[in-house]
């Protein structure tokens, strides 16, 4: 049997897709494929090759194309990948989610390609400061700042995703099967943009509001930091986090106003609606406030649990959840102008399976194995380097995109 040349299999791309199917160890993939633990052994450590027939095989098993091996990887640089979890989170489960961002950055940067997603509109509001140094009064100040720069007022967000992605984050989401995680981020070198993988699991608006918020507040406060960082300061990190999204969610001065000086569970649920975050989040905003004392909040907390509310809160299931609208409206977009064909970019651009890519952006499953609506006229951006990238054409106003793909869903 003829070999595949060994340069071009790249060793990370085994660990990567094992990672993204909860794979965990090796014994489990060689089982898979009948062989010697061994032989993948080899393969991840980088000391042979897979066969051209093994290399089938392998993309059988972990559900990718067999040229998903041969791919360069993108650079994405050693920023930490901040998680919002809780401390039972498995470990496989975050290895899952990791590989499964890489993901997402790998798709987006394909996507833009052909169309220019918003640029990244994030005011560096703690000028250069160590995160090690910032007070609480320091981020109460972020994220007024952010507000304002973004002319929110001290109104309530509707929908963070969609200030999120307009601002030029790229949001995805994802089954991530535990209820232990909420959400990952980490910076990308190869576009400069903060990458945002939100999950579905809890499947609540009000909950997801403070999941976006949170993993904002990373690539806000935490831009730069190593892996090694994160782990040196997780508690503090996390801390700072959640105080920055709280306070972006709700603005001191409003949201004490509407509060008033006595919160009550039955007070907050009123305002619920208005403020779009969980009661949970509002009485530990009532408590960073000092609206409440330490008392008051471990007695509406015991209300709160007897109420049964730890498992779902009255309105949650009122408003449906935000889902990300960016990347998914750029493919349709790609697809719709002719430029590329739905075929054409499972063949020829990614290497993952169209449920997966379906599932990160939050189409409907099954979209790739549509007909293709009308066709309509595109604007693509100027040439780019590189194998796939278009060789003439104008910028894209993705905003347009965003609002004509609201309509057009091919």
């Amino acid at each position: 049997m003829r070999s595949v040349s060994g340069p071009r299999f790249l060793a990370a791309r085994l660990k990567e897709a094992r990672d993204a199917r909860s794979i965990t160890t090796q014994l489990a993939l060689a089982n898979l494929l009948e062989l010697n633990t061994s032989s993948v052994s080899r393969w991840e450590d980088g000391q042979s090759a897979p066969t051209a027939e093994m290399l089938i095989k392998l993309g059988e098993a972990l559900k990718v194309r067999p040229s998903y091996f041969l791919r360069p990887l993108f650079e994405h640089g050693g920023g930490a990948v901040f998680f919002r979890s809780l401390a039972s989170a498995r470990k496989r489960d975050l290895s899952r989610q990791r590989a499964r961002l890489r993901w997402v950055q790998e798709i987006a940067i394909i996507i833009q390609h052909y169309v220019n997603l918003p640029a990244l509109d994030l005011p560096d509001v703690a000028a250069g400061e160590s995160f090690r140094a910032l007070r609480d009064d320091d981020i109460e100040g972020f994220a007024g700042a952010l507000r304002q720069h973004w002319g929110l007022g001290d109104r309530p967000i509707p929908n963070v995703v969609e200030v999120m992605e307009k601002a030029g984050f790229v949001v995805a989401t994802d089954e991530m099967g535990t209820t232990a995680l909420d959400g990952l981020c980490n910076w990308s070198e190869q576009d400069s943009r903060p990458y945002v993988l939100l999950a579905q699991d809890k499947m609540s608006f009000f909950r997801r509001q403070m999941d976006a918020a949170h993993e904002m507040a990373h690539a806000v406060l935490h831009r730069g930091l190593s892996e090694d960082d994160l782990k040196a300061d997780f508690e503090l990190i996390e801390q700072q986090a959640f105080r920055l999204a709280s306070a972006f969610l709700m603005p001191a001065t409003a949201f004490a106003l509407d509060v008033g000086s006595a919160p009550t569970l039955s007070g907050l649920l009123v305002i619920k609606d208005k403020w779009r975050v969980s009661i949970k989040a509002m009485i530990h905003r009532c408590r960073a406030l000092s609206l409440i004392d330490a008392a008051d909040a471990v007695q509406l907390y015991k209300y709160y649990s007897a109420k049964g509310w730890s498992r779902e809160e009255p309105l949650d299931r009122s408003e449906p959840v935000a889902k990300p609208q960016y990347l998914a409206a750029a493919l349709r977009m790609i697809v719709s102008s002719g430029t590329r064909t739905k075929d054409d970019l499972l063949t020829n651009e990614f290497t993952l399976p169209a449920r997966d890519i379906e599932a990160l952006l939050a189409i409907d499953e099954g979209w790739f194995s549509q007909k293709s609506g009308e066709v309509i006229q595109l604007r693509l951006p100027e040439a780019r380097s590189g194998a796939g990238a278009p060789t003439s054409g104008e910028v894209i106003s993705f905003l347009d995109i965003a609002d004509r793909a609201k309509v057009n869903q091919c």
